[in-house]
C-alpha cells in the first residue's frame, strides 16, 4: 500500500464537515497574515467615485477572492491587481465594516 492509498483511507475515517459562506470569509482573513492595516480611501476615476483598498499582503489568489467577495457584498463592479482592490462607487463605510468583521485591521482615509 503506497502513501496515497493510506492518505485516502485516513481521510475516509475523518468526519465530513461542510463550511458555510461566513466561515469561508473568516478563513480568508485567518489564512493571510496581514501585518499592516488595509488602507481604505475614496478615489476619483474619470470623475466617478471609487473605493480603493490598498496595502494588501497575500497571494494573488487571496486578493482575487477578497475582491470578489467585496464586489458581491457591495453589488458593484471593480478590479484587483498589484495588491489593490478597486470597487466602483463610494462604499468606504460598508467595505470597512466587512473587512473588520473578517478580522482585518483597517486604516480609514478621507472618512467624514
Amino acid at each position: 500500500m503506497d502513501w496515497k492509498e493510506k492518505l485516502s483511507e485516513l481521510r475516509s475515517k475523518l468526519p465530513q464537515v461542510e463550511s458555510t459562506p461566513d466561515e469561508q470569509q473568516e478563513t480568508v482573513a485567518q489564512e493571510s497574515l496581514q501585518l499592516f492595516p488595509l488602507r481604505i480611501e475614496l478615489d476619483k476615476r474619470n470623475g466617478k467615485p471609487a473605493t480603493l483598498i490598498t496595502d494588501f499582503e497575500g497571494t494573488d489568489d487571496e486578493l482575487k477572492e477578497l475582491a470578489k467577495l467585496l464586489r458581491t457584498k457591495c453589488a458593484s463592479g471593480g478590479s484587483q491587481r498589484n495588491g489593490e482592490i478597486l470597487i466602483q462607487g463610494d462604499f468606504r463605510v460598508k467595505v470597512a465594516e466587512i473587512l473588520q468583521e473578517m478580522g482585518y485591521k483597517v486604516k480609514r482615509i478621507n472618512f467624514k
